[in-house]
């Protein structure tokens, strides 16, 4: 403490020892306090049996199973059944979606040897891709169903013809590095 604040407690300590508790304080507080010879009680901390725990984690995993049902049969019934619409529909667009998702496996072997092709071939596949998938939404709440699933498989042919577009090019230019490389060798 400062040597001024010291100074000031020590003059004036009369003052400060003016109030001073009740006879009786001590009384009233030895009555809330509990006998003596008595220990007090210590509060036992809850500890949890092994089969409760198991009951608890058995209805968690039921509760989040039948949850998870009712997720799968909620997506499934999303799904909208080409062959309810019109079945030759249906039928194309299962051929060319099988079709496109073979020629993108056979467009992805190029992605090591040629990144920043595979990555501009791919994006614009990605964008009509995009444009399929909205129109697959759509299809469960349109009016014209046949029409939107029209739609659909006119998209399909569009990525299958871009897709042989784009494998030609490939085509075309492992040609080119086989027939430069066949010139070096030559020379």
């Amino acid at each position: 403490m400062s040597k001024r604040l010291e100074d000031f407690i020590k003059m004036n300590r009369d003052e400060f020892d003016d109030l001073e508790p009740s006879n009786d304080l001590w009384a009233r507080i030895e009555k809330h306090l509990p006998p003596e010879g008595t220990e007090l009680q210590k509060r036992e901390a809850k500890t949890f049996s092994l089969s409760f725990v198991l009951k608890v984690a058995a209805s968690v995993i039921i509760v989040m199973g039948i949850g998870f049902g009712l997720y799968l049969r909620h997506e499934r019934s999303d799904a909208v059944n080409f062959a309810a619409i019109n079945p030759t529909y249906a039928k194309q667009q299962m051929h060319y979606a099988s079709l496109v998702q073979s020629q993108r496996k056979e467009l992805k072997s190029i992605a090591k040897t040629d990144p920043d092709l595979y990555k501009e071939f791919s994006t614009e596949i990605a964008r009509m891709d995009s444009t399929y998938n909205k129109l697959n939404k759509d299809l469960a709440t349109s009016p014209n169903q046949e029409r939107v699933l029209r739609a659909m498989i006119r998209n399909l042919q569009i990525q299958s013809e871009i897709l042989n577009q784009q494998l030609e090019v490939i085509e075309q230019i492992n040609q080119t590095k086989k027939e430069q490389s066949n010139d070096t060798k030559n020379i």
